[in-house]
């Protein structure tokens, strides 16, 4: 039996959704602007576009979960992003919550 493409790629998309979320805000226990922070994605096998990350990056501020801050740095303005304190408890509680689903979906798998 072969599956549907398209409907493989929406499901997968729905997946990864809530996972780069998590990982966003994991990267950003340590300072980063937006390029370093896709690098270090893409290395740990996250790629993620920047019409993607940029909006998720708003979002999140929005939502009091980073701090950011313009600076120049090698003669160009860069937006540097770090887990505000209410990010680092926020991180805590969903990285227990994925580890919860994690072990759970282990064991049906």
């Amino acid at each position: 039996m072969t599956i549907d493409a398209e409907l493989f790629e929406s499901m997968r998309l729905e997946l990864r959704r809530g996972s780069l979320v998590l990982a966003v805000l994991a990267c950003l226990r340590t300072e980063r602007y937006g390029y370093t922070l896709r690098q270090a994605l893409a290395a740990d096998g996250l790629e993620m576009e920047e019409s993607t990350l940029y909006p998720l990056l708003r979002r999140l501020e929005s939502q009091g979960l980073l701090l950011s801050e313009w600076r120049e740095e090698e003669k160009r303005r860069k937006r540097f992003y770090l887990l505000s304190p209410m990010g680092v408890a926020m991180l805590d509680r969903l990285a227990g919550e994925w580890r919860g689903i994690n072990a759970s979906l282990d064991k049906i798998l």
